[in-house]
């Protein structure tokens, strides 16, 4: 085993550097080093050659050309076993280097600061440090390539164990993650500087995304799959939403609290009344508005209090002690979200043992270029988030019956709650608190028989979403019959004027809004 004679140091994060250094210095190394590592080495005692007087040539530009040397990277790349890189590297004085220990200039931190000047965005695009990357990690047969503080202790474990050297696979191992490092730093790269553009193409030739593991999941969807929970780059991310959350209790999160809390989330933010949502796999059960979010819980948890059981709650205020207490006594819940707790109502609900307590602001707007994205066989579908654009002024009246306020009101409710519902989805509504949710049934009218069986008698009165159109009179027809008194749905089926007739006969209102909501 070849032992680690040389090593370059240049890093912009020095967490846990010199007590490195020092353990390299242990084993004999010679540590090559530029600038403010160098620097910064020296300061702590550490010996260091810098690497103008390695290279024989200055740092030039200020700073912009360090390591791009022929020297540094010969003394990379060029291959142990290969005995005319030896003897090339011997005539011209190349200094074999055995290990990098680089990481980037902070591009990703630089670009999360608000007011940002593009040309200091530039600055932090890191040249020397991502050549040596390569270098390294394409030599890893030769050389081992340090990039995250995290990895030194792991590289100083086997210069003990093997008094001095690498092993191969632990060289194989950083390489792999260095050329992660390098590939997701240019994906923030690229988006970032794509966001600037004035005219960018909505859907670029080539994707290119770039995500940060935050968490092991202890599984899947189910217990015999694996799972993991990554997060974008923070200077992609919209503001707030899970990307932010805290847990304040509870059991570890899974897979599918995950998913169920951003559905949550996405949906109160949609409300701007206090409101309170329930959902069971990635479904909203129960939703409402009302005054203050303990009324609005409790609202909500009585649309369908068998569906609600080990739900998950969101709120779009501030948890407090009344809120809290309509909580703790709805039974069995899976987790809560809210964007605060009072501290009355946190110490409360943290007696209940096995509820996850998350909180996270509010997903702020969608940011410019913001895409949702499935995977399918193969690849990706990627399109715009479904943002409502049509609102109530802009739907056309099919009946010459128009809603009362109180309609107006729980039809803008109900259209608004039904793009969250997997299609084919109804949403009944009354007073702003939904009475009957109807999803995911292969035919709309079954959604129609779905969402009256859960309101009962409550459906007489209410309002009617759906977010897509009849195919056929017969859902309405169910619907009017069950006392539904008004009803909002995109239109554009053939068979439009025998749905709008049935409206007309029971003189109610329908509205068209032109647009469907599709959640699949």
């Amino acid at each position: 085993m070849k032992r680690i004679q040389r090593a370059l140091i240049s890093v912009s994060d020095k967490t846990g550097l010199i007590p490195f250094a020092r353990g390299l210095r242990r084993f004999g190394v010679q540590i090559v080093s530029t600038g403010g590592t160098a620097k910064f080495l020296k300061e702590n005692g550490v010996p260091v050659t810098e690497i103008s007087e390695f290279t024989g040539f200055p740092e030039i530009l200020a700073g912009r050309v360090k390591t791009l040397h022929p020297k540094v990277h010969g003394g990379i790349l060029a291959r142990r076993q290969d005995r005319e890189h030896l003897s090339q590297a011997k005539r011209l004085g190349l200094k074999l280097i055995d290990l990098v220990v680089v990481n980037l200039y902070p591009f990703e931190e630089t670009a999360c600061r608000k007011g940002t000047r593009l040309p200091d965005l530039i600055e932090q695009i890191d040249i020397g440090g991502v050549a040596l990357i390569r270098s390294a990690a394409k030599n890893f047969e030769s050389v081992g390539i340090v990039t995250q503080p995290s990895q030194y202790p792991k590289v100083l474990q086997s210069l003990e164990a093997l008094r001095g050297g690498l092993s191969p696979s632990l060289r194989l191992q950083l390489a792999v993650e260095a050329f992660a490092e390098s590939a997701y730093y240019d994906s923030v790269i690229n988006q970032v500087l794509s966001r600037r553009l004035p005219l960018r193409e909505k859907f670029p030739g080539r994707l290119v995304l770039g995500a940060s593991r935050r968490q092991l999941l202890r599984y899947g969807e189910n217990p015999h799959q694996s799972g993991a929970w990554y997060e974008w780059s923070k200077a992609l991310s919209a503001a707030g939403g899970l990307g932010r959350a805290r847990q304040l209790h509870g059991k570890e999160l899974s897979f599918n609290n995950l998913l169920d809390l951003d559905a949550a989330l996405q949906l109160v933010r949609a409300f701007k009344r206090p409101t309170a949502v329930l959902v069971k796999h990635n479904n909203p059960c129960g939703a409402a508005s009302g005054g203050r979010v303990s009324i609005a819980f409790r609202r909500a948890f009585a649309c369908d209090p068998l569906s609600g059981f080990g739900g998950v709650v969101g709120l779009n205020r501030p948890a407090d002690l009344a809120a809290a207490k309509a909580i703790l006594a709805a039974g069995f819940l899976e987790c809560l979200v809210a964007p605060r707790y009072a501290p009355q109502a946190l110490k409360l609900l943290r007696s209940k043992k096995n509820l996850r307590i998350i909180q996270a602001p509010l997903p702020a707007a969608l940011p410019k270029g913001f895409f949702q994205m499935k995977q399918v066989g193969g690849g990706l579908l990627v399109q715009d988030p479904d943002e409502i654009k049509k609102s109530f002024p802009r739907w056309k009246a099919a009946t010459r019956i128009r809603p009362t306020a109180a309609q107006r009101r729980d039809l803008l409710f109900a259209w608004t709650l039904s793009k969250f519902v997997r299609s084919n989805a109804i949403v009944l509504v009354k007073g702003e608190q939904a009475v009957g949710i109807g999803a995911g049934q292969m035919s709309r009218v079954d959604s129609v028989r779905a969402a009256l069986k859960k309101a009962g008698k409550r459906a007489r009165g209410a309002v009617l979403a759906s977010d897509g159109f009849f195919p056929k009179p017969d859902g309405p027809g169910l619907a009017v019959r069950a006392g539904v008194r008004a009803i909002v749905q995109p239109g554009g089926s053939v068979q439009d004027p025998a749905v709008i007739r049935v409206a007309q006969r029971a003189r109610i209102p329908m509205l068209l809004t032109g647009e469907r909501h599709f959640c699949h």
